[in-house]
Order: structure tokens, then sequence, then C-alpha cells
């Protein structure tokens, strides 16, 4: 008798923690992608960064100056893209992750709304 009852106490708690349950999931899924997408733009403007120093260490005369301008031209131009690329996976994340929660709520709103 006890054991009918605990199953059935347990089934019924976890249809109804199901829909957290998923929620959760699909949140720690999109806060895990937006890590990684972070971890990589640090790791990639640190490496600009460092590769602008360099360059700007070895300008030792109006020759390697000169030069050092044009390459300033190229970073900036590599930045500006890499900025828009990192800006154009950002908004693709949160798009994805509204679409799964918009789905989401709509099978929580079928499964509890009456045929």
């Amino acid at each position: 008798m006890y054991t009918d009852m605990f199953k059935a106490f347990s089934e019924q708690t976890e249809k109804t923690m199901a829909p957290y349950v998923k929620f959760n999931k699909l949140v720690a899924k999109n806060v895990e992608t937006l890590t990684e997408l972070q971890l990589s733009a640090v790791k990639t403007y640190s490496e600009m960064g460092l590769a602008q120093v360099k360059a700007a260490s070895g300008v030792t005369d109006v020759t390697s100056l000169t030069a050092f301008g044009g390459q300033q031209v190229a970073a900036l131009t590599k930045l500006s893209q890499q900025m828009m690329d990192d800006s154009n996976k950002l908004q693709s994340l949160a798009k994805e992750f509204k679409d799964d929660l918009e789905q989401l709520t709509a099978e929580n709103v079928k499964a509890v709304t009456p045929a």
C-alpha cells in the first residue's frame, strides 16, 4: 500500500517538476554556450592586443613607424570584423534561446490546457 502511494507521489512530483527541469537545462545550455563565446572573444581580443604591443615595441625609426601605422589600420579592420562576428553570434544565441523558451512555454500551455 505504501509502495503504491510513494510511487504515485513520485510520478506526480516528476510530472510537476518536468517543466522546471526542462527550463533549467535550457538555461544551463545557454549559459554554457554564452561562456564559451565570451572566453573565445577574450582570447581573440587578448591575442590581438598582444600582437599590437609587440608590433609597437618593434618601432625603432620612421620607416618602422610608417609600417606600424599601416598595420594599425589592418588591425582596426580586423578588430571591427571580429566585433561584428561576435555580435552576430550573440544575437543568434539570444534568438535561439528565445525560440527554445517559446517552444517550451507552448508545450507547457498545451499540456495544462484542457482539450
